[in-house]
């Protein structure tokens, strides 16, 4: 698939994918909390905002998912503060990314520095399927019916 990407600034980092079976690919901070040159920590209740520079246009029937990386997460607690991104096909603005850190601790690692021209998420174009809802005053019986939160076992 061949997706149109457009950068806002001469200094945006085109995405690139990791490894050669790599799901997602990266996106690079153009700048931290509008510094083209400073980097910034993030602590927690300080998020940091990234601009990545890049617009991209998403094929119809198609829609881009941003997701924190792993190591943010594993090493430094750090995440997206939307959990998932979505950019839907008819956006064609700037993507930006805000990290945000759950938790500061002592035992931790210090914490996640993020500078411009650092990965800081991974993205996925996938297809959709729109849906039409329709109304029903019952729904099939399943074996599980309405048990909810836990209701499958601890296992």
């Amino acid at each position: 698939m061949q997706v149109k990407i457009k950068k806002t600034h001469p200094n945006a980092k085109t995405p690139t994918y990791g490894t050669e079976h790599a799901g997602c690919f990266d996106l690079y901070a153009l700048s931290v909390n509008g510094s083209h040159h400073l980097g910034s920590n993030v602590h927690e209740g300080y998020p940091v905002v990234c601009e990545t520079g890049m617009a991209f246009e998403i094929p119809a029937g198609q829609v881009m998912l941003v997701f924190s990386r792993s190591g943010h997460g594993f090493i430094f607690d750090t995440r997206l503060a939307n959990s998932v991104g979505v950019i839907d096909a008819d956006y064609r603005g700037s993507v930006k990314v805000k990290l945000t850190c759950d938790i500061d601790t002592e035992d931790a690692m210090p914490p996640l520095f993020v500078r411009p021209g650092d990965r800081v998420a991974q993205a996925i174009i996938l297809p959709y399927e729109k849906v039409e809802f329709i109304e029903a005053d019952e729904l099939t019986d399943t074996a599980r019916g309405t048990g909810g939160f836990g209701s499958t076992g601890k296992d």
